[in-house]
């Protein structure tokens, strides 16, 4: 048995056109909100992206989308994708690893219970998020999940620090998009 998780075309082709430093984050999230909406508009995923970059220099390392419609694969959610693509691109499982430089992952929404584990497990310091209310699920229909109630603060005793609200509006713009588009909203307990 194998399990190959791949990028869309288009996502390897504007990923190498874009800059190899975005060091303000809301151009890291400018960038992960149109990869977003771009998945949608491609048919290649969900209405989610997510990016890696070094913390404090904003080097881009990767950016990946949400896969599991495509490629059948529940987990593909664009968290796990962009931080399995990272891992295996700079040769460690581990992210927070002393020999190199923080990571910081970049998402155009609150992680799901399954990816706000593998934020903790990947070893990131930073966490960017465009929002983190309940506007996601009411305007797409997915469930996220339970989530603890004190999610940021386990993420920063962890020493992974939080950023909310990063280009909000522009995120919600998406959701409401895919919407409006009818696509296929995958939960699990779904008659779909």
């Amino acid at each position: 048995m194998d399990l190959s998780i791949s990028l869309p075309d288009w996502a390897i082709q504007e990923q190498n056109k874009l800059p190899e430093f975005l060091p303000r984050v809301e151009d890291q999230m400018r960038e992960v909100i149109r990869f977003s909406q771009w998945n949608i508009d491609h048919q290649t995923g969900g209405p989610f992206a997510a990016g890696i970059f070094e913390r404090h220099s904003g080097k881009r390392i990767m950016l990946g989308v949400n896969r599991v419609v495509p490629l059948g694969i529940s987990s593909a959610h664009a968290e796990i994708v962009t931080l399995s693509m990272a891992q295996r691109l700079l040769g460690s499982w581990n992210l927070g690893d002393t020999s190199m430089p923080e990571m910081q992952l970049v998402v155009n929404w609150r992680p799901c219970a399954m990816c706000y584990g593998a934020v903790i497990w990947s070893g990131v310091r930073s966490l960017v998020i465009a929002g983190s209310d309940d506007a996601c699920e009411s305007i797409t229909g997915f469930d996220e999940g339970p989530i603890h109630p004190q999610w940021k603060e386990e993420l920063i005793r962890r020493g992974i620090s939080v950023q909310d609200n990063v280009l909000y509006e522009q995120a919600i713009e998406v959701f409401k998009r895919f919407r409006d588009a009818g696509y296929l909203v995958y939960n699990g307990r779904s008659k779909e």
